[in-house]
């Protein structure tokens, strides 16, 4: 089951806020042995957001969405969502409960439409403030604000996906072929893909410059013994053509 995100909102993409939300991803799923598969960022655009979410929806991905719930008017997701989806919006009735609780006669006319969510929802819990954020399937949605984002992400694989956590997450190992074009290796690169199809196998080739020769960095992801089987292979391989091959940086 991969792991992806849509992070939402003009501000990000215009340069007015950076985003802090990819890299929290990164590091909330690798304490779980987990790893990210894609990100898309999209601005409040009402189509592009439903768009998204219909792949998302479709791809049985696992999904965390970024923003865009709130009550202001540049807050699309809920009823792009809803639209994706196919269904209605309507008002959740514990998240009426809540809304009301909060803020008492003062959650209308607005306020109460944060919890105006596609029908089917489920509800987040959110520990800062208590506007809830919600999950429909597998994808999951959250405030744009990391102090409350990031605890119900949390709350949301610890409560839901604990059987994708692993105790020996995958590793990146890498080695660098020194003088080596890519040209030179595409058959010896093609028989490890084929070699090794529960790898990820990477090739990142660089240009020589005054300070070093042109090379490339290649590199095997995935557990930890079998990765390093291959990366031990490849540096054989290697060596029997000729290259001098250096360690390269391993995670």
């Amino acid at each position: 089951m991969d792991v992806g995100a849509l992070i939402i909102g003009d501000e990000l993409l215009s340069g007015k806020r950076q985003d802090k939300h990819l890299q929290a991803l990164i590091r909330l799923l690798a304490a779980r042995g987990m790893k990210l598969a894609w990100a898309e960022y999209l601005g409040d655009s009402p189509a592009r957001i439903e768009a998204a979410l219909k792949r998302a929806f479709a791809d049985g991905d696992l999904v965390f969405s970024f923003g865009g719930i709130g009550a202001t008017p540049d807050d699309h997701t809920r009823a792009s969502a809803a639209r994706a989806l196919g269904v209605e919006l309507e008002l959740h009735p514990d998240a009426k409960t809540i809304i009301e609780g909060r803020f008492g006669v003062d959650a209308y006319p607005h306020r109460i439409n944060m919890g105006v969510f596609p029908a089917g929802a489920r509800l987040i819990a959110n520990p800062v403030n208590q506007i809830p954020g919600f999950s429909h399937g597998d994808v999951h949605f959250v405030p744009g604000f990391p102090s409350m984002a990031w605890p119900m992400i949390e709350a949301v694989l610890d409560t839901h996906y604990p059987y994708l956590f692993s105790a020996s997450p995958d590793v990146d190992l890498t080695l660098i072929a020194i003088e080596a074009r890519e040209g030179d290796l595409i058959d010896l690169m093609q028989d490890f893909v084929a070699r090794y199809p529960a790898l990820r196998f990477s090739s990142l080739p660089s240009f020589a410059t005054a300070e070093r020769p042109m090379q490339i960095e290649f590199g095997f992801t995935g557990q930890s013994a079998l990765a390093a089987i291959a990366l031990a292979e490849l540096e054989k391989a290697l060596k029997a053509r000729d290259y001098t091959v250096l360690p390269g940086k391993s995670a």
